[in-house]
C-alpha cells in the first residue's frame, strides 16, 4: 500500500504497516466486488430512467417468507433509546460519549468532512477514546470523559461503497473508502472495545441491494478471521437511506443475520434517493420543497412502518430517522420552537415502535431519552411489538406524488442558500454545520441541489411568484443570496467561491452526479 498524504503528529501510531497491510488485504479480497456493484447501480438507474420500476424481488420471495431471525442484540446494543449523531473530531467524541445518549454515531461519512487529516485523526481520537487519554480544552474550557460506564456505545460509520480514500492505494489504485474507515477501525479498537465488555460495532450507510449487504457481510467474516475475533462478534445497522433498499429490507437484515443490528430509518438521504432514482420521470414523482416533506407523507409513512415491521418480526430493532433541529441558547422562542418540534417527531415514532431515535446535538438527548422512557420504561426495547397491522404494499413506497406541499421562491432560494453554506464548510473541512437552526449534513445538501435540478428539468412553476425554474432563475438566485451570505462576519471569498462552482456543476449541469461528494472530494486537496 502507497500512502499519499501528509504523515502529520501521531498518524505513525494509526497508519502502522500492520494495520495497512490489514486494510490491503481487505482491498485485494474485496475490491473488484465492489466495483461490480457500483457497476450494477448504474445498469438498475438505467433501467428506472428507461420507465423501469421498483418492487420486491420474485427471486428472494422464500427469504421474506422464511422462519429466520437476526443474532440477539450484543452487549452494549441491548437499549439504543436515544442515539447521537456527529464527526469523529476530538471535541464531538468527548461530548458525544458524555451526552447521556446510549449510542454514539461515530461518522466518517456524512457529516464528516473527508480532508485526510480529518479521517486519519479521527482513528486517533476512537483509540484514544477507549484508552481514555483523549482530552480537549478550548476558550478556557477542559472537556474530559466521565466514567466508562456512563459513556455511549460508540457504532463507527465508515463511508459509503461509492467513496474512495485517494490517498491511499493497493497496487495503483485508491482504495474503497468504506474498506479504508472500517480497516482502521477493526484493526485498532476491536480487541479494545471486546475487552471493555462490548465490541467493534458500524453503521453501514447507501446500500442499495441485499448484495451490497452481503459484501459487507463476507467483509467482516474476513475481518475477524484475519484478526483471531469470534465470528458474530461485529455488528451492524445498516441505514435503509436509499429508494432500492425499502424494497429489500428483509434480504438485507438476513444477509446480515449473524452480524446484524438492525435497521435504522435514513430519512434525509433517502429523500434525496427518490429524486434521484426517479429524476426523469417527470411529474408522479416530484416532491415539494424539502421543509414541506414530513414523516407524515403516505410514502414516508410506508417506510418507516414497513421498517419497524420488518425489523421485529426478524429479532432487529428499529431506529428511527435523525432530529436535526440545533437548540438555540440565545433565543428561548426559537428553542422552544425547536424542542416542541422534536417532542413531536419522537412521540410519533416511539409510538410507532421504534426502539430508539436519532438527535444531532447533545442538548436534545434529554428530549428523546424522555420521550421513548416514557413508552418503554425500564424495558430495553419494544422487539416485542411486532406490528403484525402493517401492511405495505410497493404502490404505498412509491406513492410520492400524494405528498401535499407547494414549490416556492422561498423554498428554492433556501435550498440555495442551504447548499452553498453547506459546501463552503465542508470545502473548509466541516461535514456538520449548523444552518438557520438546522444541523446539516451531505445529505440535506444532496436534497437541495437535487431538487433545483428536478425542478429545472420538469418545467417547474414557483407558487408564490408564478416564475418557472430554469437555470437563469437559479443562477440569479445564486448571486442574490451569495451576495446577502458575503455580507456576514467570517465571509470566506475562496471557500463560497469553490461552493458556488460546484453547487452550480451538480444543480445546473444537463448530466445528474450520482453523488455531490465525489465532485467535491476531487477538488480537496
Amino acid at each position: 500500500m502507497e500512502i499519499t498524504g501528509p504523515m502529520l503528529d501521531r498518524f505513525d501510531e494509526i497508519l502502522t504497516p500492520e494495520a495497512l497491510d490489514f486494510v490491503a488485504a481487505l482491498q485485494r479480497e474485496f475490491g473488484a466486488r465492489r466495483l461490480e456493484l457500483l457497476e450494477a447501480r448504474q445498469a438498475r438507474q438505467a433501467e428506472l430512467s428507461a420507465g423501469g420500476m421498483l418492487d420486491f424481488l420474485p427471486e428472494t420471495k422464500e427469504i421474506r417468507e422464511g422462519d429466520w431471525q437476526v443474532a440477539p442484540p450484543a452487549p452494549g446494543l441491548e437499549d439504543r433509546r436515544v442515539e447521537i449523531t456527529g464527526p469523529v473530531d476530538k471535541k464531538m467524541t468527548i461530548n458525544a460519549l458524555n451526552s447521556g445518549a446510549k449510542v454514539w454515531l461515530a461518522d466518517f461519512e456524512d457529516a464528516n468532512s473527508p480532508l485526510w487529516e480529518n479521517c486519519v485523526a479521527g482513528h486517533l481520537n476512537l483509540r484514544d477514546a477507549l484508552d481514555r487519554t483523549i482530552d480537549f480544552e478550548t476558550g478556557g474550557k477542559a472537556y474530559a470523559l466521565r466514567p466508562d460506564a456512563e459513556l455511549a456505545t460508540v457504532v463507527v460509520r465508515p463511508r459509503g461503497w461509492h467513496l474512495d480514500e485517494k490517498h491511499a492505494q493497493v497496487d495503483g489504485r485508491p482504495v474503497s473508502g468504506s474498506l479504508f474507515d472500517f480497516g482502521l477501525y477493526f484493526f485498532h479498537c476491536a480487541q479494545r472495545q471486546i475487552d471493555k465488555g462490548k465490541g467493534p460495532y458500524f453503521y453501514l450507510p447507501k446500500i442499495e441491494s441485499h448484495l451490497e449487504a452481503r459484501l459487507w457481510n463476507d467483509v467482516f467474516t474476513r475481518a475477524q478471521q484475519l484478526l483471531g475475533i469470534p465470528h458474530g462478534t461485529i455488528r451492524a445497522t445498516v441505514l435503509i437511506e436509499t429508494y432500492p433498499a425499502a424494497f429489500e429490507m428483509e434480504e438485507i437484515l438476513y444477509e446480515l443475520r449473524e452480524h446484524s443490528a438492525g435497521l435504522n430509518a435514513g430519512r434525509w438521504d433517502y429523500l434525496f434517493s427518490v429524486i434521484k432514482k426517479f429524476r426523469t420521470r417527470g411529474r408522479e414523482f416530484l416532491l415539494p420543497e424539502r421543509n414541506a416533506v414530513t414523516m407524515t407523507a403516505p410514502f414516508m409513512r410506508a417506510y418507516t412502518e414497513l421498517l419497524v415491521r420488518t425489523c421485529h418480526k426478524r429479532g432487529a430493532h428499529a431506529i428511527g430517522g435523525m432530529a436535526a433541529f440545533i437548540p438555540s441558547r440565545r433565543d428561548p422562542e426559537v428553542n422552544a420552537v425547536a424542542l416542541e418540534k422534536v417532542r413531536a417527531d419522537k412521540t410519533r415514532e416511539s409510538g410507532d415502535g421504534f426502539d430508539g431515535s436519532w438527535v444531532a446535538h447533545p442538548d436534545l438527548v434529554p428530549v428523546c431519552r424522555e420521550v421513548f422512557d416514557g413508552v418503554l420504561g425500564s424495558r430495553p426495547n419494544q422487539l416485542d411489538r411486532l406490528r403484525e397491522d402493517v401492511s405495505v404494499s410497493a404502490a404505498d413506497l412509491l406513492a410520492v406524488s400524494e405528498t401535499p406541499g407547494d414549490i416556492t421562491e422561498a423554498g428554492l432560494r433556501n435550498n440555495v442558500d442551504v447548499a452553498l453554506r453547506y459546501l463552503a464548510a465542508w470545502m473548509g473541512g466541516l461535514g456538520a454545520v449548523a444552518i438557520h437552526n438546522l444541523m446539516e449534513d451531505a445529505a440535506t445538501a444532496e436534497i437541495s441541489r437535487s431538487q433545483i435540478w428536478q425542478w429545472i428539468h420538469n418545467d417547474i412553476t414557483l407558487a408564490d411568484t408564478g416564475h418557472q425554474v430554469t437555470k437563469e432563475l437559479v443562477e440569479r438566485i445564486i448571486t442574490e443570496e451569495l451576495a446577502k451570505i458575503a455580507m456576514e462576519p467570517g465571509y470566506d471569498e475562496k471557500l463560497f467561491g469553490q461552493a458556488t462552482a460546484l453547487f452550480k456543476e451538480v444543480a445546473l449541469d444537463d448530466d445528474f452526479a450520482e453523488f455531490l461528494t465525489l465532485p467535491a472530494y476531487a477538488r480537496m486537496p
